[in-house]
């Protein structure tokens, strides 16, 4: 079932689901933060990850080289044209057992044409979410720290799940910050 503002705060405010939180939307001068109607909409950090090819690596989620960025902090980022950038939300998650998050992009940025992209926020999963942003226009890109990037919508499933992510211990979990793609050793 998909979950309301009021099951939000109360999750927010007793757990700390989102924290910190933000009761009601914040718009006036910024690109929209905070609860909404039936989601929360997250802020991006002021730390970002920009793709470069200065040192000509190749992007390898087996062996990734992190050379293959360039570090930015900053109260803005510009992305370059049909590049790709990572940052952390300012928000951390933990998400109950019977929860399942979905992040979708805001529109005010999808209209810029700007992707971003999260997977799915699984049950007892906790941390920073690593946010993928790409530019998918010929030109620069702006995007505002501590400012929307993105909603999440809960749904909440009527059966408990089996093993959640935390415990099969994935490794991604408490996450801080922006996290590169990591692969379990066998």
């Amino acid at each position: 079932m998909l979950k309301s503002d009021s099951w939000i705060r109360e999750m927010s405010i007793k757990n700390k689901m989102i924290y910190p939180f933000v009761d009601g939307l914040r718009a006036r001068g910024n690109i929209s933060y905070g609860l909404s109607s039936y989601g929360y909409d997250i802020r991006v950090s002021n730390e970002y990850k920009v793709f470069t090819n200065v040192h000509n690596t190749i992007i390898d989620p087996k062996s990734f080289d992190p050379k293959s960025f360039v570090d930015i902090k900053a109260p803005y980022c510009v992305i370059p044209p049909n590049s790709f950038a990572l940052a952390s939300s300012v928000e951390y998650f933990r998400i109950p057992r019977s929860v399942l998050g979905l992040c979708i992009g805001k529109s005010t940025y999808a209209r810029c044409g700007i992707v971003v992209n999260i997977t799915p926020l699984e049950a007892e999963w906790e941390g920073h979410l690593t946010i993928e942003i790409s530019n998918t226009t010929p030109i620069p890109a702006k995007i505002y720290s501590n400012e929307g990037i993105a909603q999440l919508i809960f749904l909440e499933s009527d059966n408990i799940c089996e093993i959640s992510y935390k415990d099969r211990k994935g490794k991604y979990q408490a996450q801080r910050g922006v996290t590169l793609p990591k692969i379990l050793k066998a």
